[in-house]
Order: structure tokens, then C-alpha cells, then sequence
């Protein structure tokens, strides 16, 4: 994985700037070093300046980047972040085109791929990415991003250029790209926060290339498409039928995952999700004579201080041990300590530029920094409860009756804490309101569909578009701030696509929770693993780290200069001081309750000084 960052104008010429222009490029590129430490390279043109920090995964020696080809007369250059899955295919196909190739590196396979299809290209790809063609026979910036947005593209417009990076940070290197949050982008903290909506920054001017979407700049100013969306139709197949199309669909998409130059691990948790990757990955290393990696992650005290709940049932611990023995891998236990947590509460609101899912960031971004001690790509179970229904609220008569976010029902909470007139102002409510009913516009209709089956559809689509998005970001910034490259294999567009068309009938098939899943599963895993309830990433249930966010957050409302007190009611804020430990229903997904909001409320203060933003409201 690799950061990029880079501006453009195709009614202007760069020549004459051109030293100036280089250098500030290259300075937006080195806020991205996190992203890809191992090498780095700049690309100048008459219209347009490319960044590139490299993380070297496959062919180290000749994938460096920006990557120019030329075909036809023409130059077309090249900066990308992510990997393709069907690299050898699409080269197969390309050369049968007659294109020659020098690297053995996906990059090259990407450009010629353009060079080939043009912006239609994005549709052939089979992977995670975001990247940015400049190409001199259109006279055009073409950007683009993968179908769920696992890798991240922000983009501004300034002063009749485009600006754009794979973090927020870098833009804000461009002269005049300044942090400002307005009525919306407080709305998206406190209403939506800490998931967003898709295409927003969240700061005044910023927005991203939408997940399945691309951006085209030239003279006649910016054009935004789309290459994918999903689709509604009647699943034509029986229940074995599908049980064994899925068999196959997550294991070839784990099976291609598995392609690195580097040393290659899983994270393995022991539930369903990660326990059928790790099982998959293990036995492709066996038979090549390798022995896979493994880690998982838990906090210290864990063993002591645990409570069962209906969200975390039992905990992680046996079960990961368990299925490191049945695959024999070389396992490792990571623990996160109380003050470790909260202090990289801090450090990864600096990962994303936004405040986050407070310790749920912290603890992955520290977790991450020690695998990334030994490796370099990760495999993970993210985003299988989203796409074959494991969440509660898939089941929950609530979700069905209400009219609004099924993992955050209840705003009260968040704008209970804001003063009266910035509540006033802001109207959170109506903002999440009218964000929900875009987003049901959106669903793919199936016509003569039960209006129950209807509704789980929209569940469906709410989840893979809003939730899953919201941990994929997680994913990539909390990890790629040590520069570590973590795979989402359930994240391939082509289980996505058949899954989200299974009636709920298949999904839950007996009444159990990710029947599709579990029945694929059954050659794989152990009888007691593959049944095993869900339980979400694990969380610290000692009341140390409470008390640490408690003291931390007390002392910033007690001094005034805090800029969180120009958004805060001081005392609501005391009366969330004042609240039982680990109170409440969760706020936010399945973990995020009363320490967590404290956390959050700390990392929105850290995040309005650090990035010294000026309110606008």
C-alpha cells in the first residue's frame, strides 16, 4: 500500500513554477512517509504535480512510482494505492492486446489497463485501490477508487485546481487549503460521527471520490461518475446451490489475497469470520511448506474484569488459541495496557484527521504498530457481518420500525452534550434525517419485493454503504499509519454482489445467524468454532481505562481555554462525568457507550486544537 498526493491544472502551465511546484508536492507527499516508508518519487508535468510513498509489497525493484508509459504518442502517468487481485488476468489480456510489460507489478498492469479502456477501465479491476492518471491525450486527471472504498481519496478545489491526497492532511499543505468546520461538518461529529457520509470531508471544501465512483478533471472543470452500484434482482439459486457458490467465492478471494512479496499474517480472533480466513490461508501455506502467521488482540485485565453481554457473549481468548493449534500456526497474543489506550486516542485522531470510534481506533492503531514489527500484510475478517447479516440489528424489531440508522437509534446522547445555541443552530436531527432518507433513495428497488424483504434489503444496504464503510476507513488509517497493508478479503465485489441478493430466508437459514457463511464454512472449521456465537472486536472491560478517559475529560472541562467549551454545555458535560461506570446503551454500533463517548468528546478537543480549525457556524 502507498500514499499518494498531487494537484493538477489543465489550463495552466506548470514549466515556468516548476522547482517551486516540485517541492510542494513532494512536501504534501511527506506527510503521507506513515503510508509507505519505503521509497518515494515526484512527477512534474506542463499541468500537473503526482506525490508518491511507496510501501513495497510486490516487485520492490520495479514498482516504483509515479509510473509513466507512453502509447500512441502520448505520456500517461500513474500514482496508485492498493493492489489488484486480478493482475494476471487482466496482463494475460493486455498482452494478447499487444502490450509489453517490464515489472512484474500490478502498477504497470493498472496504467496499461487505462491506457487500454480509458475511465471504463475501473470496472475490469478486482481489487482495493485509489489512484490518479494523468493523461496527456485526454488532457485530463482521471481519479479513481474501488467499489467499497477500503483505500481512501480525498480531493479539494482551489483557485481552479484540483488538489487531492490520500489523507486530509496532505491537502492541507496546499496553500490556502485551510481546516474549517461548518454547520455540516459539526453535524456529521455529532450527528453521524463516527461514521460519515460518503463523498463528505467533513472540513469546509473537502470531499473524497465516492466508493465505485471516479472524478475527471480537465479545462472544463471537474466531472464525477460511477462505475459501480449495487443491484436488486430475484436469486435464482436453490439453498445449496448458494451455499456452495459462496464456498467458492471467499475461497478464491482469499486464495488470490495471499499473493505478497513481503511476510503475510492473519488477524485471528477466533470468531467465524477471521477463524475461516486463517483456515484457508494456513493451508495454502502448508501445502507450499510455510507456516502462516497469526495474531490476536486483548487488553490487559481482560481475564479478570470480562462481562458477558448480549453483544460480546464470551471472550476471545480460548477460541483464537484453538484455532491456532487446529491450523498450526505461529500464533501471538498482543495485549494493550489502559494508559497505552487512551494515549493513542490522540495518535489516532492524527491517523485519520477526524475523530474516530475513539478506543476501538486506539486499540487497533497500537495492535497494528506491533504486527507491523514482523509484517508487513495483514489479512482480516472485516465486513462479513455486514454483508451476511450478523449484526443485532438485522433482527431487531426496532430497525424495522424505526426511521433512522439501525446502529445509532438514538441521537439524544450526542446533541444532549452540545450547548443550547449550537444545537440551535446545527439541527443535528434533521441533518441525520435527511442523510437516511438520501441513503434509502438509493436502495435498489426489486420490484414486487415483500415490503419485510424490502426493508431487510434497505438493512442490507444501509450496513454495506454506512457501517462497513465506517470500519473499512477505520481499518486502513488505524493500520496504515504504521504501514502495514491490511487485506478485506469479504470486501471482494463479487461476494458482495451475490450475498446482497440471497433472500434473508438463505442469510438466516433455520434461524441462525450467517447460515450461508457457517454452511460454507463446514470443510473448514471445527464444528464448535464454525457455531460460534458473534462476538464484535474485543473491548477492554477493566475500569482502569474508564477512570483514566474520566480524569482526562474532567480536566479539560475544568479549564475554559479548551476549544471543546465552544461546543460543550458544561453541565452536561458534568453529568456525563457523573454517570455509573460503563452506563447506557451504546451509542454508536455495538461497544461505543458511556467511556467511549467520554473518549470521543476527547479526541473531537485534541482534534480542534491540533488541527488548529476555525469554527464557522
Amino acid at each position: 500500500m502507498c500514499g499518494i498526493a498531487g494537484f493538477c491544472d489543465y489550463g495552466d502551465d506548470f514549466t515556468e513554477e516548476a522547482p517551486a511546484l516540485g517541492r510542494l508536492v513532494r512536501k504534501m507527499g511527506n506527510t503521507l512517509k506513515h503510508r509507505g516508508p519505503d521509497e518515494n518519487g515526484i512527477f512534474l508535468s506542463r499541468h500537473a504535480a503526482f506525490a508518491h510513498q511507496r510501501l513495497c509489497v510486490i516487485d520492490p525493484k520495479g514498482g516504483r512510482q509515479p509510473m509513466t508509459a507512453y502509447a500512441g504518442g502520448y505520456r500517461y502517468t500513474v500514482v496508485y494505492n492498493g493492489e489488484l487481485y486480478n493482475s494476471g488476468e487482466l496482463r494475460r489480456e493486455l498482452e494478447a492486446a499487444g502490450y509489453l510489460f517490464e515489472t512484474s507489478c500490478d502498477t504497470e498492469v493498472l496504467l496499461k489497463c487505462y491506457i487500454q479502456y480509458g475511465p471504463a477501465c475501473a470496472e475490469k479491476l478486482n481489487g482495493i485501490f485509489a489512484f490518479a492518471v494523468d493523461d496527456e491525450r485526454r488532457g485530463c486527471c482521471f481519479l479513481c477508487r474501488d467499489r467499497f472504498g477500503v483505500k481512501p481519496l480525498f480531493y479539494t478545489l482551489r483557485d481552479g485546481r484540483l488538489v487531492f491526497a490520500s489523507e486530509i492532511k496532505a491537502l492541507f499543505e496546499y496553500p490556502g487549503v485551510d481546516p474549517v468546520l461548518d454547520r455540516q461538518g459539526l453535524c456529521e461529529v455529532f450527528g453521524l460521527g463516527p461514521a460519515r457520509t460518503s463523498g463528505v470531508g467533513v472540513f469546509r471544501g473537502i470531499s473524497e471520490v465516492r466508493p465505485g465512483c471516479y472524478a475527471l478533471f480537465s479545462r472544463d472543470g471537474l466531472r464525477r461518475g460511477r462505475y459501480f452500484r449495487l443491484q436488486s434482482y430475484e436469486h435464482p439459486d436453490s439453498y445449496e446451490d448458494t451455499v456452495r457458490h459462496v464456498h467458492d467465492l471467499v475461497q478464491d478471494a482469499v486464495t488470490r489475497q495471499l499473493v505478497s512479496d513481503v511476510p503475510l499474517c492473519t488477524f485471528l480472533s477466533g470468531g467465524l469470520d477471521s477463524s475461516v480466513i486463517t483456515a484457508l490461508a494456513a493451508a495454502a501455506y502448508r501445502g507450499s511448506g510455510r507456516r502462516l502467521a497469526t495474531y490476536s488482540f486483548d487488553f490487559v485485565g481482560n481475564e479478570r474484569y470480562f462481562k458477558p453481554s448480549a453483544f460480546q457473549p464470551d471472550a476471545d481468548r480460548p477460541w483464537a488459541e484453538k484455532m491456532a493449534q487446529f491450523c498450526r500456526t505461529d500464533h501471538t497474543r498482543l495485549e494493550c495496557d489502559n494508559v497505552t489506550q487512551a494515549d493513542k486516542l490522540y495518535d489516532a485522531v492524527d491517523a485519520k484527521d477526524l475523530p474516530g470510534m475513539a478506543d476501538v481506533d486506539s486499540s487497533l492503531l497500537y495492535f497494528c504498530s506491533r504486527v507491523k514489527k514482523r509484517h508487513v500484510v495483514a489479512l482480516s475478517g472485516e465486513c462479513a457481518d455486514e454483508i451476511f447479516g450478523g449484526y443485532p440489528w438485522f433482527h431487531k424489531k426496532e430497525a424495522f420500525e424505526g426511521h433512522c440508522f439501525p446502529w445509532s437509534p438514538d441521537l439524544s446522547l450526542r446533541t444532549g452534550l452540545l450547548k443550547p445555541e449550537v444545537a440551535d443552530a446545527l439541527n443535528v436531527g434533521e441533518y441525520v434525517n435527511r442523510r437516511y432518507e438520501e441513503s434509502l433513495a438509493e436502495v435498489p428497488v426489486l420490484e414486487g419485493e415483500d415490503p419485510r424483504e424490502k426493508r431487510r434489503r434497505e438493512i442490507s444496504f444501509l450496513n454495506i454503504n454506512w457501517f462497513m464503510a465506517t470500519l473499512l476507513d477505520r481499518k486502513d488509517r488505524m493500520s496504515m499509519a504504521s504501514g502495514l497493508e491490511v487485506r478485506v478479503p469479504y470486501a471482494d465485489h463479487r461476494i458482495v454482489e451475490y450475498v446482497f441478493n440471497a433472500p434473508w430466508a438463505y442469510k438466516c437459514h433455520n434461524g441462525v445467524t450467517k447460515s450461508l457463511l457457517r454452511d460454507a464454512a463446514e470443510p473448514w472449521l471445527p464444528e464448535d468454532v464454525r457455531l460460534r456465537r458473534k462476538s464484535p472486536y474485543p473491548k477492554t472491560h477493566n475500569p482502569g481505562y474508564e477512570a483514566i478517559v474520566r480524569e482526562r475529560l474532567a480536566k479539560v472541562m475544568e479549564d475554559g481555554q479548551q476549544p471543546l467549551h465552544a461546543l460543550i454545555d458544561p453541565g452536561a458535560a458534568e453529568k456525563l462525568l457523573a454517570a455509573k461506570s460503563d452506563y447506557g446503551k451504546p451509542w454508536f454500533g455495538q461497544l461505543m457507550a458511556g467511556p467511549q463517548l467520554m473518549a470521543y468528546l476527547l479526541q473531537i478537543n485534541y482534534w480542534l486544537k491540533k488541527y488548529r480549525i476555525r469554527i464557522d457556524l
